[in-house]
């Protein structure tokens, strides 16, 4: 067959669809962005940096991304709109040239005890198909084999309305592989009742000791002390065995108090609903260390922690259980199956290679499919969702990444950035935003924003090339090309602290001792136990303060003063200087504005379409009534004491008429890691990654204690920014501190006094200590990886 050739001598004229090759965004405002106007080239990689704060994520993934999310959401009916969350349309006029958005960002993975990596992607879903057609003894359909699915069985007569009435006596059985002892967690708790309450007190005389449990709530303390089961005036001591029963193990029952229908239910399952049901990373930091003293959770001896029921665990393919298949390193679970033959799920096995080869590329070969997805950190959770993408045969999509390097040893980035040119040679628009040189390098576009953050950042400063950025001379161009010399003299230890036959996820049987009194910097490949040797070997006990990378939790009416609890002495201080009440100072409290209720705005639902917030007109979004602002504190109200900025409110709570030093002092923290120009009362939700973090180092600076445990405080930091970071470690360190860091930023592994290097690789490739020393002893050695790159870095 032969190809039909053009007889046409001219080149036709351009189509009109081919004009249609750039992303034009005119007049973006959404949240600090002013006026923002560019043309970004579709097919092509574009990577958008600058500070942190200054806007990149308000105008990639609060404006583009969720303008494309928007108007696919509308090509639904408005029924199928009913169920999908509501997005309002970004502050931009014109938004031309998009495509569809698949957005992979770095938000945590649901915390759900039940949520594994392998329920997470569709791993788990294709494996439990495959010992259902495969596994011997048969023991049932796909959901034999889940460890989220019970077993359910009834029987009885349903009624069938069709002609004549007529009863029919139906059974129904559904096999689930759930273990029946801890209904597929894994894990069982046994309650510490001497954390629940005082035995030596009443019910009356606040018995309790659970957190936010007080004496005059109604949904608790009272429910017990008014049901009618129990004395509310004998010491729990005292109780009968039948009041003991009611007391901690009462099945749910109705009762009333004071004429309202009410549910009583047992102390234990009551507890266990309402905390234990919840997964305790994503608790709020006092409920989790309530949880910890209140509870011990042991591995389920029924299921030897595998969440699976016997007969589930029975069934296996050749020697392999699915139970033993989810617990082995991905990279070695892939090797399995690309060795089973079996002709008759051949199409099954091929999607299964796929994804699991996807994981290995990716760099995850060293996860486990039962690793819970909680423990993720954001950039594994990150690179988990990327999975499902990489094998799409879709093109003309655009991807939008949140810092896909985070998390990542300059030996991986290298394959992350391979990743993402490799999409963008399948026809896609590929925008990041990132700030490491490494993939700001392989950019076929940047868009730098700044010049500053919060209100100094939000325009374009740059827009073209690489070569061009290196040649613009703004901040992200000064700092490209930044390289960190490796100390010359490194500070000397004042003890040690010893950790002896660590065992933790991979490590082997690791013996190190990490020094104090200086900055130690631990290091290695992702996935070779940095986290495991640091948060899972030091003893969490007294003076030691960890600041891991849990999300900071917060709705809208959270911000940096309520978070750091500034606002309390700043309320006090109102308060005393006006002889009034400091609650009438608080937005949520007794000063809001009532129209609003205290939140600046009012919300109108619209159903299936996007809901509509407009500003208060009693209180102009002020949030307070207007008599709370006729109180003041050194000339100024409290909405205007909200709207200043940390170094503004730093100098006035330092001096004069409203010299405060309790919140002179929280405000002198957040300055410290860079956050003066972050106003008291922005809401947290529109705060960036990079601030967040900070936010809650600057918090964690206040607690006492001798040694600091960070988890790469790095991330979401501008190279600009890495520099004023250094500077706050080495102030903590000469200020008699202990500073522990896990780390892969070059720059603070050649500031470090002190480098312990995990590797060689990752899962069961690493777990062991490859070099411990100072960092010119590992540029010198190269014996490492991490050594090899620390050395090309610092040009040696």
């Amino acid at each position: 067959m032969s190809m039909a050739t053009r007889t046409d001598s001219q080149s036709p004229a351009p189509h009109a669809a081919d004009s249609h090759d750039l992303i034009r965004v005119h007049g973006a405002r959404e949240n600090n962005l002013k006026d923002v106007s560019i043309e970004l080239p579709k097919r092509r990689l574009t990577v958008f940096t600058g500070v942190s704060g200054s806007g990149k994520s308000s105008l990639v993934f609060n404006t583009i991304a969720a303008e494309s999310q928007r108007l696919i959401n509308e090509t639904y009916s408005a029924f199928v709109q009913g169920f999908m969350p509501t997005l309002a349309r970004p502050e931009v006029d014109v938004l031309d040239g998009l495509t569809t958005a698949i957005i992979v960002d770095q938000q945590r993975m649901g915390a759900d005890p039940r949520s594994t990596v392998g329920t997470a992607t569709d791993a788990n879903a294709m494996l439990r198909i495959l010992f259902s057609r495969l596994g011997t003894p048969h023991i049932g359909p796909p959901s034999a084999y889940a460890f989220n699915v019970p077993s359910v069985r009834a029987s009885g007569a349903i009624t069938v309305e069709r002609g004549a009435r007529k009863a029919v006596k139906a059974t129904f059985t559904r096999t689930g592989g759930m273990c029946t002892r801890c209904e597929g967690r894994g894990t069982v708790s046994d309650i510490d009742l001497t954390q629940l309450y005082d035995d030596s007190k009443s019910l009356a005389e606040g018995a309790f000791t659970i957190p936010g449990w007080k004496s005059d709530s109604f949904w608790t303390v009272r429910v017990y002390a008014e049901s009618g089961f129990l004395d509310p005036n004998k010491p729990i001591r005292k109780f009968t065995k039948k009041e003991m029963q009611d007391f901690l193990y009462r099945e749910p029952t109705k009762v009333k108090v004071e004429g309202v229908n009410l549910t009583y239910e047992g102390l234990i399952p009551k507890i266990q609903k309402s905390f234990l049901s919840k997964d305790k990373e994503a608790l709020q930091p006092h409920i989790r260390a309530f949880v910890e003293r209140a509870v011990t959770f042991t591995t389920c001896p029924e299921c030897d922690g595998t969440r699976l029921s016997e007969g589930a665990r029975s069934s296996r393919i050749g020697k392999i259980s699915i139970a033993d298949a989810c617990a082995m390193q991905i990279s070695d679970l892939a090797e399995w199956v690309r060795g089973l033959d079996q002709p008759s799920v051949a199409p099954l096995l091929t999607a299964l290679q796929q994804t699991l080869d996807s994981f290995v590329e990716i760099g995850l070969g060293y996860l486990a499919l039962d690793r819970p997805s909680g423990t993720l950190s954001g950039g594994e959770a990150q690179r988990v969702k990327m999975i499902r993408h990489l094998g799409s045969s879709l093109t003309d999509v655009t991807y939008v990444f949140d810092e896909p390097t985070a998390g990542l040893h300059p030996h991986d980035i290298s394959r992350m950035n391979d990743l993402l040119l490799r999409l963008r040679d399948k026809g896609n628009t590929v925008l990041v935003v990132e700030h490491k040189p490494q993939t700001i390098a392989i950019a076929d576009h940047v868009v730098d924003l700044g010049p500053g953050a919060g209100t100094a950042g939000g325009t374009v400063c740059f827009e073209g090339t690489v070569e061009g950025l290196r040649a613009g001379g703004t901040v992200t161009g000064r700092h490209l090309d930044d390289r960190a010399a490796v100390k010359e003299t490194v500070r000397k230890p004042t003890g040690t602290l010893e950790i002896r036959g660590a065992t933790a996820h991979n490590l082997r049987d690791v013996d190190v001792d990490i020094p104090l009194g200086v900055l130690a910097v631990v290091t290695g490949v992702a996935g070779s136990g940095k986290s495991s040797l640091v948060h899972g070997s030091i003893p969490a006990g007294e003076g030691v303060v960890s600041v891991d990378q849990g999300a900071i939790k917060g709705s809208r009416r959270s911000n940096p003063a309520t978070y750091t609890g500034l606002l309390d002495p700043i309320r006090k201080a109102f308060a005393q200087a006006n002889g009034v009440k400091p609650a009438l100072f608080s937005a949520n409290s007794e000063g809001a504005c009532p129209t609003c209720n205290g939140a600046g705005v009012v919300y109108t639902d619209l159903a299936m379409m996007a809901g509509v917030a407009s500003t208060c007109e009693e209180c102009e979004g002020k949030r307070f009534q207007a008599s709370v602002l006729e109180y003041h504190l050194g000339g100024r109200d409290i909405s205007e004491v909200l709207a200043m900025s940390v170094t503004e409110a730093e100098e006035f709570f330092g001096a004069g008429e409203a010299r405060t030093p309790a919140a002179h002092r929280i405000l002198g923290r957040l300055a410290d890691v860079g956050l003066g120009y972050v106003s008291l009362g922005q809401p947290l939700t529109t705060l960036s990654g990079g601030e967040r973090q900070r936010l809650k180092l600057a918090t964690h600076m206040a607690e006492k204690g001798g040694v600091y445990v960070l988890d790469e405080p790095t991330t979401g930091l501008h190279l600009a920014d890495v520099e004023q970071l250094l500077g706050l470690l080495d102030r903590l360190v000469d200020s008699g501190k202990s500073v522990i860091v896990v780390e892969h930023h070059p720059a603070v592994m050649a500031h470090a006094d002190w480098i312990i290097d995990l590797g060689p690789g990752a899962g069961h490739d690493g777990g062991q200590i490859v070099f411990e020393g100072t960092p010119a002893d590992l540029v010198a050695d190269r014996s490492t990886l991490t050594g090899e790159h620390l050395a090309v870095y610092v040009g040696s």
